[in-house]
């Protein structure tokens, strides 16, 4: 098993982080427990804005999306800034968003069967936001429908649902049942 903390401190290296020392200790939790593991800072590479998962002309993000698809858990780690993921951990969450359109053999997204954890850390309250902004973007755990702004149709009202949505609801429940079936034949561990 294989582990990839991506760093989104501001800082590039080698200024101290506190997001770096707390992904230090959860990859020297994941290596008592047999998973190797490697940390990435974002702000050490030329990562361009973007929705792409190769912007070219430099762009270092492929590379990082590599090591993101090699790994079996992701910990994405993010400082709070104002009460926000930092702008290096959104710029992060942009380019996996091409993930959407990337799939594999069997039609799923190309970071299907990874475990995301998150580490956020900071000096201001935010943390509870911060991680519900995280964990909607790196996993298949949620489904949703969004109208036309100000608009007055309700999803109740569709005469049909959105394809888009409705694959969308089958892979969260997919995911939701098989992950269930996995933890009914051998349970999380007891926190030591």
């Amino acid at each position: 098993m294989r582990a990839l903390a991506l760093n989104c401190t501001l800082k590039a290296s080698p200024a101290p982080s506190s997001c770096e020392l707390l992904l230090t200790q959860v990859l020297d939790e994941l290596r008592g427990l047999g998973v190797e593991g490697q940390m990435r800072r974002v702000a050490d590479h030329h990562v361009p804005p973007g929705v792409e998962s190769d912007l070219g002309d430099g762009d270092e993000w492929p590379e990082l999306r590599r090591a993101v698809l090699d790994a079996d858990i992701l910990v994405l780690g993010t400082p709070i800034w104002m009460g926000q993921p930092s702008s290096v951990c959104k710029r992060v969450l942009e380019r996996m968003d091409a993930f959407l359109a990337e799939t594999d053999d069997a039609g799923r997204m190309v970071s299907y069967g990874r475990v995301a954890i998150v580490a956020v850390v900071g000096n201001e309250d935010g943390a509870h936001h911060t991680s519900a902004e995280l964990y909607q973007a790196p996993a298949s755990g949620v489904t949703y429908w969004v109208g036309e702004a100000m608009g007055r149709v309700d999803y109740r009202d569709l005469p049909q649902t959105p394809e888009t949505t409705a694959g969308t609801t089958r892979t969260a429940a997919v995911n939701a049942a098989h992950l269930a079936r996995l933890l009914a034949g051998s349970g999380y561990p007891a926190a030591g």
